[in-house]
């Protein structure tokens, strides 16, 4: 099954900000109709972005995060070329005050690492949206293409279920009856109804090496399928992809008022029968975005 496309409150939001864009003219006299300069216009100018600057991004990353992240530096022999891996590749940019990179790769006898940490600063030039305004926007482009799988209600969350459980229907059928997909709460982990049948239900995503159960080699469990986070930023989503050469790609995209943060963290085995953990890739990518949040509190 391929995944469908799941952003939660997308059209509403979407809804809010462009009516944001339009309103504001609805008292008697547009906002066209006010000269420049006049308390007309200035009422109407929305708030600018908290921040003005980005961090320098192929210093944002600590030496003991590239460490965990890409282990084939450590394992580099020779000390300058070490120390040039360290210090990562800055991205091509034509404006270092709007967005801004850094690219780190690393091989070992067991796997090829890449990473990349991207800054996006935005900037409204409409008065009558902000710069939050227009990095929520931006943001939610990047969830809608990554098209999250569509989480599914448990029983408990239907209006024709009962509060107390049929006497006829048994703890088993219960159990696969239930939620086959993450819950919409991100920052959860899946309860153990969640069972092998979430992994069938998800090997045809690219989440997945298309193996259905979850006990085999490649397969995604349900707590750790592509989906929104919770505490990071003011809004997060994960995704996370396998493809058939085996390599997997865990994303990270959040934004902090009129910043967007992006992270993306790849594994490529040197064997085709190796397959890079989604638990132990997803865990160090979602401790970086951490780090990086923190970088813009305060």
């Amino acid at each position: 099954m391929q995944r469908k496309a799941y952003v939660p409150g997308v059209a509403a939001l979407l809804a809010a900000l462009l009516a944001g864009c339009t309103g504001g003219s609805s008292d008697g006299g547009s906002a066209d109709d006010a000269k420049p300069g006049s308390s007309a216009t200035t009422a109407t100018a929305a708030q600018p972005g908290k921040y003005r600057t980005l961090p320098e991004p192929c210093g944002a990353v600590s030496q003991s995060t590239l460490d965990s992240l890409l282990p084939g530096i450590e394992q580099l022999t020779d000390e300058e070329q070490r120390e040039k891996a360290y210090e990562g590749t800055a991205t091509v940019t034509y404006d270092t005050d709007r967005k801004v990179g850094c690219r780190w790769k690393a091989e070992s006898p067991t796997a090829t690492d890449h990473l990349l940490v991207d800054f996006e600063r935005v900037v409204s030039y409409d008065n009558a949206v902000s710069d939050d305004d227009r990095a929520t926007e931006i943001y939610v482009k990047k969830e809608v293409a990554a098209d999250l799988p569509e989480p599914v209600a448990t029983s408990s969350d239907s209006p024709d279920t009962p509060d107390t459980p049929d006497a006829s229907e048994s703890p088993d059928s219960t159990d696969s009856s239930g939620s086959s997909g993450v819950s919409a709460s991100s920052g959860s982990a899946a309860s153990p109804s969640v069972s092998e049948e979430a992994g069938s239900e998800e090997s045809g995503s690219d989440a997945t090496s298309g193996s259905g159960a979850s006990g085999v080699p490649g397969s995604t469990p349900a707590a750790l399928q592509p989906r929104t986070l919770d505490g990071l930023g003011d809004t997060a989503f994960l995704d996370d992809a396998l493809n058939d050469s085996g390599r997997r790609t865990v994303t990270v995209v959040f934004r902090t008022s009129n910043v967007v943060v992006t992270i993306q963290y790849d594994e490529q085995p040197a064997t085709t029968t190796d397959v890079p953990s989604s638990e132990d890739m997803q865990d160090r990518a979602r401790k970086l975005a951490g780090q990086l949040a923190g970088t813009f509190s305060g």
